[in-house]
């Protein structure tokens, strides 16, 4: 069988629609490399092969026909298992959800379906998206393709470990503090967190409503650009979904940065920040520097709030989020009927949850309670605020704002899970984007003692435009560094 795995997302539809390539023929040779791999790896939760292979023959006639078909047709995609997807089992990586067959699809996996993708199953994750190394997962670990023995990132982590190890072709992740962005770098792939509010979150199961978006984990730039243009647009369902019609974002893949201003703040590059995590940042400057940009070294001092305001806010959406997973209306419930309610409750929560999620409710909880709001959730909205107001200043006289997306190469398996504040330390140049709603890509920029670097672009509010031109640019001139092929 000819071996399509390395192709791009465009290039497969290229040859799709050219009758160079069967559809059914392409997601088989997928399902056979899952069927080689995956057992080391673990990226997935749930297959659907026997739905993917249908929806492929269902492609295939349509092209035999020339029928018209949609931008992605017959590419293989991995859906996070936070979204719903209608009658496939979604559980968030949690045992809470184990058995859970949502009764609709999230908006984004429909719009995936209109433009005629194929769903090869639902990926491995940090449980309700909960950490940053996809280990607190009740089904297991991710594995990094990379390096077996270390983690993927997180939450995103089992997305980013099928695209890199081409298991996938895209994926679907969301990032309420980093999720996309952090695997994308661990496993050297891209991956966009879009403006809050430029994708829908309808059927994306909430871990904390104000921070999370939904964006694509992706080979390159360009199917970066075309998977963003197929699942953004508003959409009714999702009030927190800015009225602003779908774009094709493919248009601004331009090779050049002449006069793109780059800001470098020099908080990115803080204490806990790996000198060759920030060498290879800094080198890749340079490389735009070349290329006609001009940057200089800034100072953005709210950013040292930054972390700390951030896990604030997640934990405290996160404990009212969770209320209702209680076993008596949704999730896990213990089989023994013999116990009182108030027993039932504390057995199905102590047992449905992870040690991870029952941490972040507790101190979330504990942020809201009388007496604590206002030193805590209060102090620390008012933070946000003063990060964002940075940003607006630095943003009126830089285009883009670069930086490392992770201070630290990926960890092994393990590692921190001890120690939670050293986990948490690793989302210390990724949460900034999210507090303030704007948008931030990152791409690979290197590679030190065989593990991925990743560079983290920012730009203003809608302004995408500007992270694909950075980013296709730098794609363009200098290519990505890429894992060994994984057998």
């Amino acid at each position: 069988m000819p071996n399509y795995l390395e192709l791009s997302a465009y290039e497969i539809v290229e040859k799709v629609k050219a009758h160079e390539l069967r559809v059914e023929d392409y997601i088989a040779s997928l399902y056979e490399r899952i069927g080689k791999i995956e057992k080391e790896i673990h990226a997935y939760i749930t297959l659907t092969k026997e739905l993917a292979l249908k929806k492929a023959r269902e492609i295939d006639k349509r092209i035999k026909k020339r029928e018209k078909v949609g931008k992605l047709c017959g590419v293989g995609i991995a859906v996070k298992d936070n979204m719903c997807t209608k009658g496939i089992r979604t559980t968030c990586a949690s045992h809470m959800l184990e058995d859970f067959f949502p009764p609709y699809d999230a908006t984004v996996v429909e719009r995936i379906y209109d433009e005629d993708s194929v769903m090869i199953g639902k990926m491995n994750m940090d449980e309700f998206a909960m950490g940053s190394s996809t280990e607190h997962s009740y089904f297991g670990p991710t594995h990094n393709p990379c390096d077996l023995r270390m983690v993927p990132g997180g939450s995103s982590g089992g997305s980013a470990a099928a695209v890199a190890s081409s298991m996938a072709t895209l994926a679907l992740g969301s990032d309420t503090g980093g999720s996309i962005r952090c695997p994308a770098s661990f496993c050297s792939t891209v991956g966009l967190k879009p403006t809050y509010g430029l994708v829908s979150r309808y059927g994306l199961i909430a871990y904390a409503n104000s921070l999370e978006q939904i964006g694509p984990i992706t080979k390159d730039v360009r199917d970066c650009a075309l998977l963003l243009s197929c699942i953004a647009g508003h959409d009714p369902l999702d009030s927190t979904s800015v009225n602003k019609p779908q774009e094709d974002y493919m248009k601004y893949l331009i090779d050049d940065v002449d006069e793109v201003n780059i800001g470098v703040p020099c908080e990115l590059f803080g204490e806990g920040t790996q000198e060759h995590v920030a060498k290879s940042v800094w080198d890749a400057v340079s490389k735009l520097e070349g290329l006609g940009a001009g940057y200089e070294e800034i100072s953005l001092k709210s950013l040292h709030y930054a972390l700390p305001a951030y896990y604030i806010i997640a934990m405290s959406e996160s404990s009212s989020n969770l209320a209702r997973y209680d076993g008596l209306r949704y999730g896990y419930r213990v089989p023994d009927k013999s116990y009182d309610w108030s027993t039932v409750f504390s057995k199905n929560r102590r047992l449905g949850f992870g040690f991870e999620v029952k941490r972040r409710i507790i101190l979330g909880t504990f942020a809201l309670s009388a007496g604590y709001y206002d030193e805590y959730y209060l102090k620390a909205q008012k933070i946000r605020t003063l990060i964002k107001r940075d940003f607006e200043t630095a943003f009126e006289k830089f285009d883009v704002l670069v930086g490392p997306t992770l201070p630290v190469l990926p960890f092994r398996i393990g590692e921190k899970v001890e120690d939670p504040l050293e986990m948490y330390m690793c989302d210390v140049d990724t949460v900034p984007a999210n507090l303030t709603g704007i948008p931030s890509i990152s791409i690979p920029c290197g590679f030190s003692k065989g593990l991925p670097i990743g560079l983290q672009i920012m730009a203003p509010p809608f302004r995408e435009d500007l992270l694909f031109r950075v980013a296709f640019t730098f794609q363009k001139n200098f290519g990505f560094a890429r894992l060994k092929d994984y057998e």
